[in-house]
């Protein structure tokens, strides 16, 4: 059984304030099972958007592990071309959770799915 995206969410924000990096929940989803997406804001209007792995990317040990995917091929993205995403994701899933970090390294604090 995986941990309910209303404690990941905030043992995620939690973790990144212990490092020093602001992180803020812009968006609250299903508390059980919502799928959870992180924008990591470079600061200088770019970004990198993270959403959940497909199940491919699983073992079937990994029942309780969360894994995340970059969601477009470059490093970084336009904040417009990710915030657009994010609309498209929520017209179609309005129970998902959105979790925006300030970060210039774009360091996700992750665990990243091999696709």
């Amino acid at each position: 059984m995986r941990l309910r995206s209303d404690i990941w969410v905030s043992a995620y924000i939690r973790r990144c304030d212990i490092e020093g990096v602001q992180a803020v929940l812009r968006r609250r989803g299903a508390a059980e099972a919502g799928a959870i997406w992180i924008k990591i804001d470079r600061l200088d209007g770019t970004c990198a958007l993270y959403g959940p792995a497909p199940q491919t990317a699983f073992d079937a040990d990994d029942d309780l592990v969360r894994r995340f995917v970059r969601l477009h091929a470059d490093e970084a993205i336009l904040i417009p071309d990710a915030e657009a995403r994010l609309q498209k994701e929520i017209r179609f899933d309005s129970d998902l959770w959105i979790v925006e970090v300030d970060d210039r390294s774009g360091n996700p604090r992750l665990d990243l799915a091999e696709v």
